[in-house]
């Protein structure tokens, strides 16, 4: 599948059932943890459920201009696509990323035994039963989980936006306040 293909198969196929309540530090990094859950595309009935963190260094809207770094999406493995191309490509189409590096990490990667509505609700219900407001909850297509993952990131620093430009004008006027 080429990478344009891939792409608009996560965003057609991506859902984010639960989205982080809390929001992204605006100077410093934050600590995305995630469900990601997938039609096995081994076993036809089953789910893979990719459970981890994305590292979000400094999310805000505005910063200085640097190289983007996407480590632990596994863009260099077998025939996925390589991190230079999937940087291209979304910076062609207008995509940016504002803070430009991302550390994925995931720390289990699992089967459950069971289709992927029944595996949302259950792993919906135990991040309601935790009350577990930092964890996001997303459905997305296996062999493009590395999209679905970004969209997600992209979607909670969209949505952190407004908080981020209040935090940029007070840390301004606290600076021009001292002077």
């Amino acid at each position: 599948m080429d990478i344009t293909s891939a792409w608009e198969k996560a965003l057609q196929e991506t859902e984010i059932i639960r989205s982080r309540i809390i929001g992204l530090q605006t100077f410093s990094e934050t600590h995305v943890p995630y469900i990601l859950l997938s039609p096995s595309s081994v076993n036809e009935g089953d789910t893979v459920v990719r459970s981890g963190e994305v590292l979000v260094h400094r999310p805000s809207l505005i910063l200085p201009p640097h190289i983007p770094q996407l480590e632990g999406f596994a863009f260099e493995d077998g025939d996925s696509f390589k991190e230079d191309s999937m940087i291209n490509f979304l910076l062609v189409r207008g995509i940016t990323l504002p803070s430009m590096k991302y550390d994925n990490k995931i720390s289990a990667l699992d089967v459950f035994e069971g289709k992927i509505q029944d595996a949302i609700g259950v792993y919906g219900n135990r991040l309601q039963r935790e009350e577990n407001t930092a964890t996001g909850l997303i459905r997305g297509p296996d062999d493009v989980w590395q999209f679905s993952l970004l969209i997600f990131v992209c979607s909670q620093i969209a949505k952190n936006s407004t908080v981020d430009i209040r935090r940029l004008l007070d840390e301004y006027h606290k600076k021009k306040d001292q002077h």
